[in-house]
């Protein structure tokens, strides 16, 4: 899976299930940009895993902090699993 392909599904994530109508860039910081407060990040990262069928450990989530950073981590594990 591309990266594009893992922006685009995130995308459709945060419109689905957090209701954000704009388009996600990679920059876009995910609490200054995206506004999406402690509730809305873990929401976010449980429908991405559940999504994408991976599992984001904490040092994971410790380095993402733009839809870019997200997006590159879920398609390295995605690579890693030969998907």
């Amino acid at each position: 899976m591309t990266e594009a392909e893992v922006l685009a599904a995130i995308a459709a994530v945060a419109r689905e299930q957090l209701g954000l109508e704009r388009p996600l860039a990679p920059e876009a910081r995910l609490v200054e940009d995206l506004d999406l407060d402690s509730l809305r990040l873990l929401t976010l990262a449980a429908e991405v895993e559940n999504r994408f069928r991976v599992r984001l450990e904490p040092e994971d989530e410790a380095e993402i902090a733009t839809v870019g950073d997200l997006v590159r981590v879920v398609a390295a594990k995605l690579a890693a699993e030969g998907r």
